[in-house]
């Protein structure tokens, strides 16, 4: 499973990617505007960080307005990814958009529909939100389950970008059932590393040396 970061907060990607674990970033209007720093500028800092895709979002609600605003985030960057919401027209700029050989990201997606609708689209990436379904009573897990057997079924070659990730279970589960993608906060991937008996077991190696009186 690939392993997009949701930020952009270009410390912690620059953290992150040193470990050889990052493959993406994924950001929206709301991340971009609680960096504080100007959309262009900061999509392309993200862009000289990591290889990988980087989800720029179109802000604009009309096919028309929304290629206008992809043709000039997609000259920020080769391994920028444009991101678009699940509606019609939303759909249309993904058609036009990966037709042209551009990466395509469609955002917010609640029901396997949608997410069928999308890859006929030729989406490259399906984002499906996890956390927010599970907030309105529905099992978010049961989302990406129905998604995978859909595009398995038909051999769509659409990714499956698990988001609104909120916690470790998220990530074991998405990998579970066969997520090609998740993204998460900085906060939620680092939590990964984590484990009671990791630190207990760090502790009593270090005791251990510590009684040897040697150094390296």
């Amino acid at each position: 499973m690939k392993f997009f970061v949701d930020t952009a907060d270009i410390a912690d990607i620059k953290e992150l990617a040193a470990t050889g674990l990052l493959d993406g970033v994924t950001t929206n209007p709301s991340i971009i505007a609680k960096s504080g720093r100007d959309f262009l500028e900061v999509t392309k800092e993200i862009c000289g960080i990591v290889d990988g895709p980087v989800s720029a979002e179109v802000i604009a609600m009309d096919h028309e307005g929304m290629m206008r605003e992809a043709e000039i985030l997609r000259k920020i960057a080769d391994n920028v990814c444009i991101k678009v919401p699940l509606t019609i027209d939303g759909l249309k700029t993904c058609k036009a958009l990966t037709n042209d050989g551009t990466k395509v990201n469609v955002t917010l997606c609640f029901s396997a529909n949608q997410a069928l609708l999308a890859a006929k689209a030729g989406a490259s990436f399906i984002s499906p939100f996890i956390g927010r379904h599970d907030d309105n009573g529905f099992d978010g897990l049961d989302l990406i389950s129905d998604i995978r057997l859909i595009y398995d079924n038909y051999g769509f070659e659409t990714e499956i970008l698990a988001a609104s990730i909120r916690h470790g279970v998220h990530v074991l589960e998405c990998a579970r059932i066969g997520a090609d993608v998740m993204t998460a906060p900085p906060a939620v991937i680092k939590g990964l590393f984590k484990h009671v008996l990791t630190d207990k077991g760090l502790e009593q190696f270090a005791a251990d040396w510590a009684k040897t009186g040697q150094s390296l």
